[in-house]
């Protein structure tokens, strides 16, 4: 065997190794569901995503650990459908958004549906079923604001704004609109929609399912959608694309969820957010 030779089969072999040892520290992870059960994390303060109320009206599910609240919304709608289609009850685990990721990767819980991005960063962390949902970058103003004739992020330099805490829509939009004032993050995305009903924020930069639940909620705002002007925000595929996080190498509940939404269009997406922004509490 002569030199090349012999540097082939050492990289064979280191091939083989690295490929059995994924396929064993995928065998090592449990898929969360050999209890039948599907524990699913959101924030339930999130419509038309989620939201919390005090009864199951309309299909909404006892929040695990909370006493008389149950949660709503396309997000529970959707576990609902995955859990149906494989055989599984579901629970659902309240979580604010920051621990949303980390109760994934500790085993806490098995999956989050929560209205999240696929991005590359948090997929350094934990793995993605999906897309869910497909997911168009807005603006919500007041009507009476100057801002409201808007047909560009451009003709929102000077004004205020602010989005919540740990998305693309403030990390990574916000900062487009050249001359805008980005202040503190909001915690929470009604947390978020309360700086602008109060004036603290001239503009909040959400999606779309987020505005169009705002609208009905607020009727004094007004939402700004800048597709197809030239000077919209500049995303990607990661940025618009929601997906369900779940543990790294959770092959068997990968591939159980991706089963359901394979089968999916974004038609059947939107009309089932369709029917959640249509039953969410105004007051969320």
């Amino acid at each position: 065997m002569n030199r090349t030779e012999r540097i082939l089969a050492v990289i064979l072999a280191m091939s083989m190794v690295l490929a059995l040892s994924a396929s064993a520290f995928a065998a090592d992870v449990p898929s969360g569901v050999e209890d039948g059960v599907l524990t699913v994390a959101m924030e339930c303060a999130y419509a038309p995503y989620n939201w919390a109320q005090p009864d199951d009206s309309n299909g909404a599910v006892p929040i695990k650990g909370a006493s008389s609240l149950y949660a709503n919304g396309y997000d529970v709608m959707m576990a609902k459908k995955l859990c149906e289609a494989n055989g599984w009850e579901l629970e659902i685990v309240q979580l604010d958004w920051d621990s949303l990721i980390p109760a994934v990767i500790s085993g806490n819980v098995d999956a989050v549906i929560a209205g999240q991005s696929m991005t590359s960063e948090r997929m350094e962390a934990v793995d993605f079923a999906g897309p869910y949902l497909y997911a168009t970058i807005v603006c919500v103003t007041l009507q009476n604001s100057r801002f409201a004739s808007a047909a560009g992020k451009s003709d929102l330099a000077g004004g205020s704004a602010t989005s919540q805490i740990g998305t693309i829509w403030y990390d990574s939009c916000l900062p487009q609109i050249e001359g805008a004032v980005v202040t503190t993050a909001a915690e929470t995305a009604p947390a978020m929609l309360m700086a602008l009903e109060t004036g603290a924020v001239d503009f909040v930069c959400t999606d779309m399912p987020t505005a169009q639940g705002a609208l009905l909620a607020y009727p004094d705002m007004a939402l700004l959608d800048f597709a197809g002007s030239g000077d919209d925000f500049e995303v990607s595929d990661e940025d618009i694309n929601i997906g369900i996080s779940i543990m790294k190498g959770n092959t068997v509940l990968l591939d159980a969820l991706n089963s359901v939404l394979d089968d999916m269009t974004a038609d059947d997406f939107n009309a089932m957010m369709a029917d959640a922004i249509a039953i969410q509490p105004l007051g969320d």
